[in-house]
């Protein structure tokens, strides 16, 4: 079975998705996420201009050794463009080979090793009330883990944090938070770290008093922080059990997660902007972090996430897939079909896309009882319809740059 052609097709139903579709000789259709949010279209071009033209006449089932070809082939290695359309190519012939076997992907992957893959939600406010409110919204939905972003007194625009009051689970006006603005140039935002770090354990000690100790708990920190900085929000928030703290410090500088790790007992989790399995190399080994945050949409797809997992479970280490709404519903999909598999699975990141994103990718993955179940449809089980895509075409968009109050450039 060969492909015979390969199109990317770049939508924006509301946002920004990169998504390949591979068509086999014989009919058959896979689908694949190349999504890479504020930088997207480099992908659809590193696709359309050096990949595509080397797919045509490949064997569809020869997914490891057309992975290796991509990645060992182009010389010029990993980094989030090259693993993303890595990523589209590798999860696009998942699907078809599942489609093929006539089974759900996760069966050709070892089968169940659950009946669910545990997710959390997104809960925020601009203050403490409009938090609780938004976390009772998903504890009604049936979240059984919620991730927690407040605003901070003082800054008027914090990362994570819904921009109105009506952006909250529910219908069309639920909670799709996307950073990334429609914009001629990024929006600037201001930081302030000391407030920031002396605000956030007030704000779990009113969610711990309110919601009780049942529900799990996570908190971003988004990468704001120094190591000393980190290890200190670690230590103030080991009273409130947290389920993770994410991203606490930017994670090239692994040097800084033993200082982290050394401080505070609070579990770490690190790893979205990582695409390989190098980049987690001594995180690991070292057992320095608790969860591994790749989403298979940036790191190089369902064969590569698999093997960053497989190293991970020889250490203790578990899953926490990124999943915000800027991986789309195909990129969603593959992660729950591996977490349905693996052993060493954690958690899954899942914010609902909004109604016009369904409707252009048609998943049909399942959520209750707290988590998601793919469906038992052979592949992926997702229903792209071109024809509604192409009525919602690209529209440029940033993410925020993040300034001090001084003016000083910093991580977002």
């Amino acid at each position: 079975m060969l492909i015979e052609r390969a199109d990317v097709i770049v939508t924006s139903p509301g946002r920004n998705f990169v998504t390949l579709k591979i068509t086999t000789d014989d009919g058959v259709v896979g689908y694949g996420d190349g999504t890479l949010n504020g930088r997207e279209l480099a992908v659809a071009s590193y696709l359309t201009d050096h990949v595509v033209p080397l797919l045509v006449g490949r064997d569809a089932h020869a997914i490891e050794d057309t992975w290796q070809y991509l990645y060992r082939g182009a010389y010029w290695r990993r980094g989030p463009v090259t693993m993303a359309a890595i990523a589209a190519v590798d999860t696009a012939l998942w699907d078809i080979k599942a489609k093929v076997a006539g089974l759900p992907l996760y069966q050709l992957l070892g089968g169940a090793s659950r009946e669910r893959c545990l997710v959390y939600g997104h809960a925020s406010g601009k203050d403490i009330p409009e938090l609780f409110d938004s976390v009772r919204a998903h504890l009604e939905e049936g979240f059984r883990a919620i991730r927690i972003q407040t605003g901070v007194p003082g800054l008027d625009s914090v990362y994570g944090v819904a921009s109105s009051a009506a952006a909250s689970i529910g219908d069309d006006t639920r909670y799709d938070y996307e950073p990334a603005r429609r914009s001629a140039l990024p929006a600037e935002e201001s930081w302030d770290t000391r407030a920031y770090l002396r605000h956030v354990p007030s704000v779990f000690e009113a969610v711990r008093g309110e919601f009780g100790e049942d529900v799990a708990l996570l908190h971003d920190a988004h990468h704001r922080l120094t190591p000393i900085q980190a290890a200190k929000l670690g230590k103030s928030l080991e009273p409130y059990d947290l389920f993770w703290l994410e991203d606490v410090t930017p994670a090239e500088n692994q040097e800084a997660l033993r200082w982290v790790r050394h401080h505070t007992t609070t579990p770490l989790a690190i790893g979205e902007v990582f695409n390989s399995v190098w980049d987690y190399q001594h995180l690991i080994r070292e057992q320095l972090i608790d969860y591994v945050r790749s989403p298979i949409t940036h790191a190089g797809g369902i064969s590569s996430v698999r093997r960053i997992m497989d190293y991970a479970a020889m250490y203790q280490v578990k899953s926490g897939m990124h999943g915000p709404t800027d991986v789309s519903p195909i990129g969603l999909a593959a992660a729950v079909h591996l977490g349905m598999a693996l052993h060493n699975f954690g958690i899954q990141e899942y914010m609902v896309h909004s109604e016009r994103t369904r409707e252009v990718f048609g998943p049909t993955h399942e959520f209750a009882g707290g988590g998601l179940r793919p469906s038992e449809e052979p592949g992926l089980g997702i229903h792209f319809d071109e024809a509604l895509a192409a009525e919602h075409p690209y529209e440029r968009a940033y993410l925020p740059v993040n300034r001090l109050q001084d003016g000083t450039v910093h991580d977002w």
